[in-house]
């Protein structure tokens, strides 16, 4: 994250990024995260904030250092750069020089209260002319206007031939509260509950995605509202190996291991049986806020801190299971930074 500056202000940003917070890292830092990065075997490099086109010049210097290292880039954008077909054109043009090598755009009705849909849709065609791949996030929530389908509707959208639709790839992500007490309204299905607890999986963030977040702190995931969990950052930038430090501390810490493995749904549904008066059916239909009441919830840390060493062995279990018998190496996820 070079910057947690964002010419956005969302309500419940992931990040607590904005327009007035002025928190960035130095070009050195960010330089320092990928060359450790490449040292300690980590998949790739996600460039993210904040808007980290903010630090336009430091972001195409990082992102080449980073091509010349072989480590693959992506970039997460609100593509408020967009202003023009010229201005989407020029920006793209320039990053894919640098060596980018994946773009996700990130939309809905929070984002498109400070940056038009229609900068995200000149962002896509720009994509589109250059035959290059985009991902497209969409905000998920049970009363929107902005909606996967509206995306793929846009007449430029539409417009396009089916090859072109293609390079498009528009999904849908809920949007949550930064507070786990407070429930937001999902489509029938989206929030977790007991009936469909067999398919929630673990965490693939947690021990997998390392983040230098534009105030100098290294957390252990990408988390929603990670900076409000003390315990999900791990390290600091001014520790010379702070990412290995950051791995480090992170994997000495079964909770996480447990979040990994398991998923925080089902560490709440564990918690439930063990104190019935722990609700959390159909109220999260994001692994981040459920993970955040594994935190902030002093009755669940209760039943954690007595019980946990009850789950150990099964925790165990099923990370051998999953380092053993899972897929091939080359078929797994391996860090991102």
């Amino acid at each position: 994250m070079p910057t947690h500056t964002c010419p956005a202000a969302c309500a419940n940003c992931a990040s607590m990024s904005g327009p007035d917070v002025r928190e960035n890292l130095s070009l050195d830092t960010i330089l320092s995260a990928i060359d450790q990065a490449k040292a300690l075997g980590f998949y790739n490099v996600v460039f993210t904030g904040g808007e980290a086109t903010l630090r336009w010049k430091d972001l195409l210097t990082a992102i080449r250092h980073a091509h010349a290292l072989e480590l693959p880039t992506r970039l997460v954008t609100n593509a408020h750069w967009a202003t023009s077909a010229y201005t989407a054109d020029k920006t793209l043009a320039d990053l894919l020089e640098a060596g980018l090598c994946e773009i996700n755009y990130s939309t809905g009705d929070e984002h498109t209260r400070f940056i038009p849909l229609e900068r995200v849709i000149r962002a896509c065609l720009a994509a589109v002319r250059r035959n290059f791949k985009v991902w497209v996030m969409v905000e998920l929530r049970e009363q929107r206007k902005v909606t996967a389908a509206s995306v793929n509707g846009h007449p430029l959208i539409a417009a396009l031939s089916e090859s072109e639709k293609q390079l498009i790839e528009v999904s849908e992500s809920p949007w949550m509260p930064l507070d786990p007490s407070t429930i937001e309204t999902y489509p029938a299905g989206a929030a977790a509950n007991r009936l469909a607890l067999k398919s929630q999986l673990g965490c693939s963030s947690v021990l997998q995605t390392y983040t230098v977040q534009a105030n100098g702190v290294v957390g252990s995931c990408c988390g929603i509202g990670m900076r409000k969990i003390p315990e999900l950052n791990v390290a600091r930038v001014d520790n010379p190996d702070f990412l290995k430090s950051a791995i480090e501390e992170a994997e000495s810490d079964f909770l996480k291991l447990w979040i990994h493995y398991k998923g925080p749904e089902q560490i709440l549904a564990w918690a439930a049986a063990i104190n019935p008066s722990i609700q959390w059916e159909n109220m999260y239909a994001h692994h981040c806020q459920a993970c955040a009441r594994l935190y902030q919830d002093e009755t669940v840390r209760q039943v954690i801190r007595i019980h946990h060493e009850e789950m150990i062995e099964n925790v165990l279990q099923t990370a051998w299971l999953d380092e053993m018998h899972a897929p091939s190496e080359s078929q797994r996820p391996s860090r991102s930074a």
